[in-house]
């Protein structure tokens, strides 16, 4: 069974750690589903990833092309994951359930820490995942550096 890993995003911007996340993962081998709830905000995401690190290349793609099950990586505001995906990555309050947990290696939800709509959302998602029996972890970056503050 995987687990949830809440970031609590208060000193960077959701694309700088979702970049960071994101090649620490597909160095773990992993394939990964970032899910949204807004087809703009993906969009706006996606031109934020390749327009990353002149050193470096994040190979990603948005869904609904004839690719799809070729992304390493793959935008996307649905629950299908046509890449075969072993991480999910939940920005902007998308929905995780806890089968999907228990199906991955790794789920992480991403949050504005700055954002009381954002924490709520969040706070209910941690209710409910934990709730259904799903390990969790908690992580702030209120110091500067991520730092693991609660476990479930």
């Amino acid at each position: 069974m995987g687990v949830a890993m809440f970031y609590h995003l208060t000193q960077r911007p959701v694309e700088e750690t979702l970049s960071m996340l994101l090649e620490k993962s597909l160095a773990a081998g992993w394939r990964v589903a970032v899910r949204g709830g807004d087809p703009r905000r993906l969009d706006w995401l996606d031109e934020r990833l390749w327009l990353g690190a002149d050193d470096g290349f994040l190979p990603h793609g948005r869904a609904g092309g004839p690719h799809d099950a070729q992304q390493p990586v793959l935008l996307t505001e649905r629950t299908e994951m046509p890449n075969g995906a072993s991480c999910l990555m939940s920005v902007d309050g998308a929905a995780v359930s806890a089968e999907e947990v228990g199906a991955m290696e790794r789920v992480c939800i991403l949050f504005d820490g700055m954002d009381p709509q954002a924490l709520d959302v969040a706070r209910g998602q941690w209710r409910a995942l934990t709730g259904a029996g799903v390990t969790a972890q908690y992580w702030s970056e209120e110091s500067g550096r991520w730092e693991k503050k609660a476990e479930s």
